[in-house]
């Protein structure tokens, strides 16, 4: 009978010793998914709020005479042009960082590409979308109206 009790103590061990990492990496995917959150809303918000600023802007360039895809394309290139700047350097402090952590990561490479990569591509598609929606809604502004406004 003591020996199955010693069995049993010996799994109760390995069980609680599995737990800590794998609360560990619970817990840290989900303050990385938060983090996620909160950069894709902050990108929204600035982006947002820039094209915003911008209206007037282009409001003139459309009574002007400039085309629609035009005016879209240089809002959502400078937009991009803002974005990648911001990209670029999290990246370069995520890479800096992550040895940090190495200790904690388990069949899983600091510098994973493919995290990298679905990162980089959930914040593009963030940046797209923020300064696509607005700047869409801006062309579509009587220019006398946009002109008018201030």
């Amino acid at each position: 009978m003591r020996a199955g009790a010693i069995l049993i103590a010996f799994g109760d061990a390995c069980t609680r010793a599995r737990l800590r990492p794998r609360m560990l990496m619970h817990l840290f995917s989900a303050f990385g998914a938060l983090a996620l959150l909160v950069a894709a809303l902050g990108t929204y918000g600035v982006l947002l709020y820039q094209v915003t600023e911008r209206r007037r802007e282009i409001g003139i360039r459309m009574a002007l005479g400039a085309k629609r895809e035009a005016v879209l394309g240089g809002v959502v290139g400078e937009s991009l042009k803002f974005t990648s700047i911001g990209l670029l350097t999290g990246l370069a402090g995520a890479i800096t960082l992550t040895h940090l952590m190495e200790t904690l990561l388990f069949e899983v490479r600091p510098t994973d590409p493919a995290t990298l990569a679905s990162v980089t591509a959930a914040i593009l598609c963030v940046a797209i979308l923020a300064c696509l929606a607005p700047a869409v809604r801006a062309t579509r502004v009587d220019p006398m109206v946009a002109l008018r406004e201030e």
